[in-house]
């Protein structure tokens, strides 16, 4: 047996926390005269409360209607004003805010991010156009676009029971239309204190001057206690469950095959092997599924395999899922394409070629060191690496971990993705075709 040995990156990372529980972390690298500040808090979709789905992402539009000395459209036109970007998002399980700048732009930066994480101004005024906003979102992403919502929305139902995992993050319009201010102001006071966030920066600065600008600007924003997280975990699946519905925009059908894996922060040792499974189904050419499926068989027209809904492996915790989803040529039956899936993993079962495995371990292993090129790609997985591992360089070990992951792993990983624990969900194909 070989093992494929990727070196891990050496970036130097300096952490420490505040007063108020904000945990810091300062990667300097002089490569590039830009700085990439992130703020990643501890709360994502899955933590919203019931009859408020949607509220995480909601809220995160609410996190750019001002704050306590920067006016609404302010952030924007202050970090576009000095040549940079900025953009926040919202995960299953984290929310991100992050901005990339000109090296004489940290401060700018910690300026409005630290702002912000003292109170968004929470008007009936901006929560009303924001509610707005968030339902055309939903509209041009979902309800109007062929397969919207296709898989990350529509299988989680099938797969899961709890509300927590289940539930549609982007929100129903029911109850983006019922959130009240004390709603808003109540999850900021829940979920958004200092203590439940981490402050990221990457890229070309001083160490000890960006020490003390933190110190400065967010040592005095409010101490509060963080969130005690719920356990979202809930039974795995004893017998296949299966969902189709109509999309009347699509013109072929589709279908998506998950099972639940290890939890990928506390079983991570047992979660890296279906990481590098699904490459080796889905990536490129030579990949197990896209030969059988798309060039032999031709019984699909794409297909993709990831781990976790948003094939985010490292930046999630809890109940997850192996995911393979494809689409169809007219007149192709799912169970056909289904079949095909599990005959290929129980191929894979059977045994993995050591040099085909380290072909696609080093596939995997270099798309994540590609992500550590960008200033800001790194400063925002420094960040989620220390909110769900811990530790920020946990980020800069990855690469190599899957590199250690055995092909006796990877056949056992595929062993355990039998029939009666999957959940299928089926789109059949409303539109003209």
């Amino acid at each position: 047996m070989t093992v494929a040995t990727i070196p891990a990156p050496a970036f130097a990372i300096e952490r420490f926390k505040l007063a108020n529980g904000l945990r810091v972390v300062l990667a300097p690298d002089p490569g590039a005269p830009v700085v990439g500040v992130a703020v990643v808090y501890d709360v994502g979709m899955r933590s919203e409360p019931e009859g408020r789905t949607g509220f995480a992402h909601l809220f995160e539009h609410m996190m750019f209607q001002g704050s306590h000395n920067v006016g609404k459209a302010e952030h924007m036109r202050h970090v576009q004003s000095a040549g940079g970007t900025f953009n926040g998002s919202t995960h299953i399980d984290y929310t991100d805010y992050f901005n990339l700048l000109p090296s004489n732009g940290l401060e700018l930066a910690l300026f409005l991010e630290s702002d912000r994480m003292r109170g968004p101004a929470i008007t009936e005024e901006n929560l009303a156009n924001q509610v707005s906003v968030v339902k055309e979102e939903i509209r041009v992403n979902v309800l109007n676009r062929p397969y919207g919502g296709f898989p990350w929305i529509k299988l989680p139902p099938v797969m899961f029971d709890t509300f927590a995992n289940s539930h549609d993050g982007y929100g129903s319009f029911v109850d983006l239309d019922a959130a009240t201010v004390d709603d808003a102001k109540s999850f900021f006071n829940a979920y958004y204190p200092a203590s439940n966030a981490v402050l990221s920066v990457a890229g070309d600065f001083d160490l000890a001057q960006a020490r003390e600008l933190v110190e400065r600007h967010f040592g005095s924003v409010e101490a509060r206690p963080a969130p005690v997280h719920p356990s979202f975990d809930e039974p795995d699946l004893s017998a296949e469950r299966r969902v189709s519905y109509t999309d009347e925009r699509a013109t072929l059908p589709a279908a998506a095959v998950a099972w639940r894996v290890p939890d990928p922060v506390t079983e991570l040792d047992e979660f890296l092997p279906y990481v590098v499974l699904g490459e080796l189904l889905t990536d490129g050419d030579a990949s197990r599924l896209v030969e059988r499926l798309i060039h032999t068989d031709r019984t699909a027209t794409a297909v993709a395999a990831h781990t976790t809904f948003m094939a985010e492996p490292f930046a999630s915790r809890g109940p997850t899922v192996m995911l393979v989803q494809a689409f169809l040529p007219p007149g192709t039956a799912v169970d056909t394409v289904l079949g095909t899936v599990q005959e290929e993993l129980a191929r894979i079962a059977e045994g993995v070629d050591e040099a085909e495995l380290d072909r696609v371990k080093a596939r995997v292993a270099a798309q994540l060191l590609r992500g550590d090129d960008s200033v800001m790609g790194r400063s925002r997985r420094f960040a989620t690496a220390e909110i769900f591992h811990g530790d920020a360089a946990m980020s800069t070990r990855f690469p190599a971990l899957l590199g250690e992951v055995t092909a006796e792993a990877v056949a056992q990983a595929a062993a355990a993705l039998t029939p009666n624990r999957r959940a299928v969900l089926e789109v059949i194909p409303g539109g003209n075709q």
